[in-house]
């Protein structure tokens, strides 16, 4: 029979055991299992993870140096169909749990590169932007970026992933959906709630000065 003093420990070791299969796979993901998996991603998110601007279309994000939890979290999002993308759910669809872990934790081990979409910004735009992702605005109800995404929002933990160094289009991009509601897989609706408070000039000035600022691996 098992002893009080006993008893925290093995229920921990057996908790261990039964946990979902996807749960532990996200601790035990190969980067060199994932860079054959992620061959299928390069060609949006490029063979080394930059990812790709376009100032008149559609940007894709940098991947390289993110957070791994959290790029497996969002994997699992849009397979689950819990993050709306029609274009990357068939991809997603296509990993198996044990791939989602592999690809997160390949991309994570990449050198990030310089945000492309913030150069051409005045310097205007560029300071409203420094002070909304630095400061926030308390005169509209404006959290700093840095609050969650961590200092000189290079990233906290799985949950608020770097954005410094992330391409504007797709800063931009997300802020939108928050705002419009068409992405809703963030904790308690922290982005929905920040999204809805910026203008559309805030959302273009925050995208680009955050995409001026350098990125930091994990």
């Amino acid at each position: 029979m098992l002893t009080v003093n006993y008893l925290p420990t093995a229920i921990l070791f057996l908790t261990t055991l039964t946990l979902p299969g996807w749960l532990q796979a996200a601790t035990e993901g190969d980067a060199s299992r994932g860079a054959e998996a992620a061959a299928v991603c390069a060609s949006c998110h490029q063979a080394d993870g930059s990812g790709k601007h376009n100032e008149q279309g559609e940007s894709w994000p940098q991947l390289a140096g993110l957070d791994a939890d959290y790029i497996a979290k969002q994997l699992r999002d849009y397979k689950s169909g819990q993050r709306q993308n029609a274009t990357m759910k068939p991809f997603a669809n296509m990993l198996s749990e044990q791939q989602v872990a592999d690809v997160a934790q390949y991309y994570s081990e990449m050198a990030p590169h310089p945000g492309q979409g913030g150069d051409s910004a005045s310097e205007e735009v560029l300071q409203r932007g420094r002070i909304l992702a630095q400061r926030g605005d308390w005169s509209e109800y404006i959290v700093s970026c840095k609050s969650c995404h961590g200092p000189d929002n290079q990233g906290a933990g799985s949950v608020f992933p770097g954005i410094a160094g992330q391409h504007a289009g797709y800063i931009e991009s997300q802020l939108k959906a928050w705002q419009a509601g068409d992405r809703t897989n963030d904790p308690q609706d922290l982005m929905g709630t920040i999204a809805r408070r910026l203008s559309d000039d805030d959302i273009r000035a925050v995208a680009a000065w955050l995409a001026t600022q350098p990125p930091q691996a994990n």
